[in-house]
């Protein structure tokens, strides 16, 4: 009888072997008995996303790269959710916190591509996309994905400026859904510079195949790059921008489904809530967010709103507020003495709900030292994070925390 960790055992094997045999195919080059086809001759090299494997007329790449995060924690890893976490007993840990394998690329043709991710610690299949991205201004993703509903979910853990993502991710996130999206970019001249994304999903999360009722979730990002350049997901300014870069956008979801929150395991519920019947919990959200990088200094922004709606006990209806403030320099910049590859971060985050369950107001500081090794690929981050929690008629709690954490992409 297999028990659920050799499922996983097997699974992650399973898995690794498939990758393995679809490398050892495409890098046939001639049959046997036959002359090679030299435009079917692959090459190897290292590059920005691992190991890239392509064929010479560039009909085919296969790009493989592993990461790992080690992390230790003290008086604990995660944040605080409720007053229990704080009355608990401390958990000092050192884990690996994160272990992936992305491989992804293009076959046929250079803009149809494609994309995996795989959680290897917990044996789950985090991202499966085809991209069809000919035009700029508008391309075509189906598979499971991360939503870009905020800048600080869809941003890679392994690409962050902290440690970890804010005390506000919890409530907010729509994380990875199945479905479809269409997208693009929508390039004028001067400020006339625009990125939109609209999806439909099933609205159920991470691993669900199928809705729970007959209601999608709906999505739509508008950005405006108003210095008229693109700015990418990723934290920190380890390209130091000698131009002026930044964004403005507006983001808004609507869901029907059992859940009130989402996370990579899925749909699940928020405090003073319970999973849902189907279609019971009609979930609005809105988020204005901007972004800035010049000459090693990073800023970033999210201001929430979150209405959940029990449509099964007369529509009762709660508001979540929630923010988080970022930013960062290389002081070297600055200073001579101040190290290059060293970057200070600093983040305020607030997190407000209106509900009869739960008024908690969750605020926290955080503290965070980058030193890059090279870029994000490897880097060491130091962090310290002070968490003050106040429920209404009741007695506030506050918490420190330290982490440490080492990121490596192979």
């Amino acid at each position: 009888m297999f028990t659920k960790d050799k499922i996983k055992v097997i699974s992650t094997r399973v898995f690794l072997y498939s990758v393995l045999q679809l490398f050892l195919c495409g890098s046939t080059t001639a049959q046997e008995g036959k002359a090679p086809d030299s435009s079917m001759v692959v090459t190897a090299r290292y590059g920005s996303k691992g190991f890239e494997f392509s064929t010479k007329d560039n009909r085919f790449l296969l790009q493989i790269q592993s990461r790992l995060q080690f992390r230790f924690s003290t008086p604990e890893d995660q944040d605080p959710v409720t007053y229990d976490d704080f009355k608990g007993g401390n958990k000092t840990s050192f884990k690996i916190n994160r272990a992936r394998l992305k491989v992804g690329g293009h076959a046929f043709q250079p803009w149809l591509k494609y994309y995996w991710e795989y959680e290897l610690s917990q044996s789950n299949l985090l991202n499966y996309t085809i991209m069809v991205e000919k035009w700029e201004w508008l391309k075509f993703m189906v598979g499971q994905f991360k939503v870009e509903y905020t800048r600080e979910r869809r941003i890679s853990s392994g690409e962050q400026q902290m440690v970890d993502r804010s005390v506000i991710n919890r409530e907010f996130t729509v994380d990875r859904q199945q479905g479809v999206e269409i997208y693009g970019r929508l390039k004028g001249k001067g400020v006339a510079d625009f990125n939109y994304w609209l999806a439909a999903l099933t609205g159920t999360g991470r691993g669900n195949t199928v809705n729970d009722d007959n209601h999608l979730m709906y999505f739509g990002r508008l950005q405006w790059n108003f210095t008229g350049k693109y700015l990418d997901f990723e934290g920190s300014d380890i390209e130091l921008h000698q131009k002026p870069i930044g964004v403005l956008a507006f983001s808004v979801v609507t869901n029907r489904s059992p859940y009130t929150r989402f996370s990579q395991a899925g749909g699940g519920s928020l405090e003073g809530y319970e999973n849902g019947l189907p279609g019971q919990y009609r979930v609005n959200q809105a988020n204005i967010e901007t972004a800035f990088m010049y000459k090693g200094f990073s800023w970033q922004s999210e201001m929430h709103t979150k209405v959940i709606i029990d449509k099964l006990n007369n529509d009762h209806a709660d508001h979540l507020h929630g923010y988080y403030l970022q930013a960062g320099y290389f002081f070297h910049q600055l200073v001579e003495w101040w190290p290059q590859p060293l970057e200070a971060a600093v983040r305020n985050a607030g997190y407000f709900p209106n509900r009869e369950a739960d008024q908690t107001k969750k605020r926290e500081t955080s503290l965070a030292f980058n030193w890059f090794f090279n870029g994000h690929k490897n880097k060491l981050t130091a962090e310290t994070s002070y968490f003050n929690y106040d429920k209404t008629g009741g007695i506030p709690a506050d918490e420190w925390r330290f982490r440490l954490q080492w990121d490596i992409s192979l």
